[in-house]
């Protein structure tokens, strides 16, 4: 069973543009786009299952240089 979220996530001051850019690359993302408000990006994600998810959220997003913190929202229906 495949999952979707969205991943809200707040950079450092002036590192959302180069830090979009390289989120867009990473397999599972669909779409990554730099936004206005309280998060810098917002991310659409698709996943095989919740393990390959966190794996996306933790392991690559959350290791892109001037990503600060995330905020994953599953998708439920």
């Amino acid at each position: 069973m495949s999952v979707s979220a969205y991943i809200f996530i707040e950079c450092e001051h002036g590192k959302s543009i180069e830090a979009a850019n390289k989120i867009s690359k990473i397999a599972g993302v669909r779409e990554a786009h730099t936004v206005t408000g309280p998060y810098d990006i917002i991310v659409y994600v698709n996943a095989s299952n919740f393990k390959v998810l966190g794996d996306v959220v933790i392991k690559k997003i959350q290791g892109v240089s001037g990503v600060k913190k995330t905020l994953t929202n599953v998708i439920v229906e």
